[in-house]
C-alpha cells in the first residue's frame, strides 16, 4: 500500500532532516527501470570486485531498490558533510608518516549517521504514515546512483558522487518508504572533459571513464584485500595505509567544499599522519585501543600492520629498518613478508 504526500509532507521531513545535522536532504521516487543494474552486474561479471564475494552473493537484492524491499515507493537521501581543513595529498610528501583517508582519521561515521537516520525515519512514519527502512552502506542499497536519482550530485568519472555544495565529501544515508514522495530532478553530470581524478590514480584503478577496478584500487587493496599485496602495487602505496583519497581529493569541484561542522567527523590529531614507526610497534591490544571507534579496527591489526610495513619500504628512511627488522617474527606470516621486502627496499 502506497500513501501520497503533500508539498508540506516534503518540507517537513527536509526540515527535520536538517535539524538533525544533514548537511543535504532530497527525495526521489523509485520507478521499476534501474539503469545501474547493468553496469553493476557487468563489474562482477568482469571479476573487479576482487575478493568482496558479499557484492556477488547478494547481487541480485542490489541491482534494485525493490529489490530490497517490495514495498519501497520513494527514497529519502541524505548526505552529512565530512570536507577535511587540509588538502590530504599533502600527507602524501611525509614519506615517514602515514596518509590515513579523510573518512577514517575521524569517528566512526556508520552509527552517528545510522542513528540520526533512525530519528528522521521514526518522524516520517509517525508523522507522514508511510513504512520506512533504514540503510546506510554497510547495507546491499546503491546508495551512490539513489543520491544522483534525487539530485544530491553525480557520479564523476571516478565513480563517486561529487556534489557542487560540497565536493567529493559527503557521506550518504537512505530510507526507503511506502510514501509517494515528489521527485527531484536528477543531478546532471557536471565532469565534463576533465580527467584529474583518472590521471591522478597511482595504480590506473580505472579501465575507461566511470569505470573502476577494484583489485587495482589502493582503497580496496588496504582495506578489504586479506593477505599479502600484490608486489606491483605494493611500490605504488606509497606511505597510504589506508585507503586512498587522490581521486577524491583532485576534483576541482572541492574549490566549493567545506570543512566538516559534525566534531565527531573531524580528525583525531593521533590519526592525521602518525609517524609509520610507532604504527609498525602496535600489537593487537594496542591497536585496539588506538583504533577504539574508528572505522580502522575493522581490517584489525594484522592487515593494518601490513600496509604499514610497505609504506616503511617505500619511505626511503633507513632510520626505519628496526621498526620493519623488529616485525621478521611476527606471528602473522604476511607481516613476516611485509618486513621481508620493506628491509630489501631499504637496502
Amino acid at each position: 500500500m502506497t500513501t501520497s504526500t503533500s508539498e508540506a509532507s516534503v518540507a517537513l521531513i527536509r526540515s527535520t532532516a536538517r535539524g538533525l545535522g544533514f548537511d543535504v536532504c532530497e527525495m526521489t521516487a523509485i520507478e521499476d527501470g534501474w539503469p545501474a543494474a547493468q553496469g553493476l552486474r557487468d563489474f562482477v561479471a568482469d571479476g573487479r570486485h576482487g575478493t568482496m564475494s558479499w557484492i556477488e552473493a547478494t547481487l541480485e537484492r542490489r541491482v534494485h531498490p525493490r529489490a530490497m524491499w517490495p514495498d519501497a515507493r520513494s527514497a529519502v537521501v541524505v548526505g552529512l558533510n565530512y570536507g577535511p581543513d587540509r588538502d590530504p595529498l599533502e600527507a602524501l610528501g611525509e614519506r615517514s608518516r602515514a596518509a590515513i583517508s579523510v573518512y577514517a582519521q575521524g569517528r566512526d561515521y556508520h552509527s552517528l549517521l545510522k542513528g540520526r537516520l533512525k530519528t528522521l525515519a521514526n518522524v516520517i512514519e509517525r508523522r507522514l504514515g508511510g513504512k520506512v527502512k533504514v540503510f546506510v552502506d554497510t547495507a546491499p542499497l546503491m546508495e551512490k546512483p539513489l543520491a544522483a536519482k534525487a539530485g544530491v550530485g553525480w557520479q564523476g568519472k571516478h565513480t563517486n558522487l561529487v556534489s557542487r555544495e560540497f565536493g567529493s565529501w559527503l557521506f550518504l544515508g537512505v530510507i526507503l518508504t511506502t510514501l509517494e514522495l515528489t521527485s527531484a530532478a536528477p543531478a546532471e553530470d557536471a565532469c565534463g572533459s576533465c580527467r584529474a581524478c583518472l590521471d591522478i590514480c597511482p595504480t590506473n584503478a580505472f579501465p575507461a571513464p566511470y569505470q573502476l577496478d577494484a583489485r587495482a584500487c589502493l582503497s580496496y587493496l588496504t582495506i578489504e584485500h586479506d593477505g599479502p599485496i600484490p608486489e606491483r602495487y605494493r611500490q605504488p602505496m606509497g606511505n597510504r595505509i589506508y585507503g586512498c583519497d587522490d581521486c577524491l581529493a583532485v576534483c576541482p569541484w572541492n574549490k566549493f567544499a567545506s570543512r566538516a561542522h559534525e566534531a565527531k567527523l573531524q580528525a583525531r590529531e593521533a590519526l592525521r599522519a602518525p609517524a609509520l614507526a610507532d604504527l609498525a610497534a602496535l600489537d593487537a591490544a594496542a591497536f585496539g585501543t588506538l583504533f577504539s571507534g574508528s572505522p580502522i579496527k575493522r581490517i584489525g591489526r594484522d592487515r593494518f600492520v601490513r600496509n604499514v610495513l610497505y609504506a616503511i619500504g617505500n619511505s626511503g628512511d633507513p632510520a626505519l629498518a628496526p621498526a620493519a627488522r623488529a616485525r621478521l617474527d611476527d606471528a602473522c606470516e604476511t607481516i613476516r613478508d611485509a618486513a621481508r621486502w620493506a628491509l630489501e627496499r631499504l637496502g
